[in-house]
């Protein structure tokens, strides 16, 4: 018959104070790796592996801060000496430990292999030609399409009315949209909704766009300007 009460439980106080001090001292020293993985491969977050001859270790580091430490042994379950949701058992802690000197080791070649890798590499660059001639060539093209548009949009505005609405045209296969208000163009876009915005209110587009793009304005204008003419022709034989 067991006595009552019984022979109180061990008191795990103890090791658990243990095993806190371990996690913090380990914590603390790995921290200063992943923060040093963090400068070394850039990055607001990131890791690396590396192995010994039992297990790989694996550290995983955000914002430079380390975020876990993990050992993973050749047989056996992972081990989280280091993370951010609990703590290790103090016997799995105790196995992974035995092998941390041979991480640190291991840390310290990967370190020791980039020693010079930079040495023969020249910083004496070759330099960078100036855009300002192709950009001042592209802000003359787009001026002279802006003004032609504008022409265009006051012409829409003062025979449509209303304070915006659009005209289009396909030219040689490719729709061009002009969108008018009452200041003037509002946009010019080639190639439907997708397409490139050779004029609009936000930024310009590019050299390469406005060389493909800006010969056939001309084939937009004409277009426009055949359809004015046809609607003259056709108010000319109204009769009252």
């Amino acid at each position: 018959m067991t006595n009552w009460p019984p022979t109180d439980p061990d008191d795990v106080d103890a090791i658990r104070e243990r095993r806190d001090e371990v996690v913090a001292a380990v914590r603390e020293h790995a921290g200063r790796i992943a923060y040093q993985l963090a400068l070394l491969q850039g990055g607001d977050y990131g890791g690396r592996d590396f192995d010994t001859e039992r297990a790989t270790w694996t550290v995983k580091y955000e914002g430079g801060d380390l975020e876990y430490l993990r050992f993973s042994p050749s047989s056996g379950d992972d081990v989280y000496v280091v993370s951010t949701k609990r703590d290790p058992e103090p016997e799995p802690l105790a196995d992974a430990l035995a092998d941390y000197d041979a991480f640190v080791a291991a840390y310290n070649e990967y370190v020791d292999s980039l020693s010079g890798v930079l040495d023969d590499v020249s910083s004496d660059f070759p330099e960078a030609r100036t855009t300002e001639s192709a950009v001042a060539e592209r802000d003359r093209v787009l001026d002279a399409v802006h003004d032609a548009a504008d022409r265009i949009a006051g012409e829409l505005h003062r025979y449509e009315g209303g304070d915006y609405g659009t005209y289009a045209a396909r030219v040689d296969g490719t729709r061009w949209e002009l969108k008018w208000d009452r200041d003037g163009v509002s946009y010019l876009r080639v190639g439907g909704s997708g397409g490139v915005y050779l004029l609009s209110q936000y930024e310009a587009p590019s050299a390469a766009d406005v060389r493909q793009y800006a010969p056939q304005f001309r084939g937009f204008v004409d277009h426009y300007n055949d359809e004015i003419a046809e609607l003259e022709s056709d108010l000319a034989r109204v009769e009252l």
